[in-house]
């Protein structure tokens, strides 16, 4: 099987920047905010997402400001390499359930860690134990479930009085 190509790594710049912080600015807006023209930015714009680098546009929401109900969970994952694809493999596999939002490869005491979504504790735990934790390669899991958001992609979800100091009257 031939080995996929990897896009070529980009430095983030002043624009990438600024859309990471907020997606929903206008190129004339970008423009003018980088000294640029209107039409330089939105042939950028175009080549991040052509090559990649842009993968989409998101809305940071709350979750416990919803009424959604779901349960969110990270899971870390002890996995064996596979020998024809190392992690990259089982990574690709794992990646493809819709319980999966985000998977990251990381050093230390397990391989992969993954944060799930389910209707609730029960179907979370079915994923575990009947998609994850039954797959070759997977060594052993540990589900955490999240309780509260407090920041989220450098977000902060709650604010509180921006003088957290102690009152002093005289």
């Amino acid at each position: 099987m031939p080995k996929q190509k990897q896009p070529k790594r980009t430095t983030m710049d002043r624009l990438l920047n600024l859309l990471h912080d907020d997606a929903r600015r206008a190129p004339e807006e970008l423009a003018k905010m980088l000294g640029e023209d209107t039409e330089s930015i939105t042939a950028r714009i175009a080549q991040y997402e052509k090559a990649g680098v842009i993968r989409g546009y998101q809305a940071l929401i709350n979750p416990d400001l919803v009424e959604e109900n779901l349960v969110r969970a990270v899971i870390e994952l002890h996995i064996r390499p596979t020998q024809d694809g190392g992690f990259d493999k089982i990574a690709n596999r794992i990646g493809r359930f819709p319980e999966v939002e985000s998977m990251f490869l990381m050093s230390g005491g397990y391989d992969l860690l993954l944060f799930v979504k389910g209707r609730n504790l029960q179907s979370v735990a079915q994923f575990v134990s009947s998609k994850l934790a039954t797959m070759e390669g997977v060594l052993s899991t540990a589900t955490h479930f999240m309780l509260k958001t407090y920041k989220d992609q450098g977000v902060l979800m709650e604010t509180l009085d921006d003088d957290d100091r102690l009152k002093v009257t005289p």
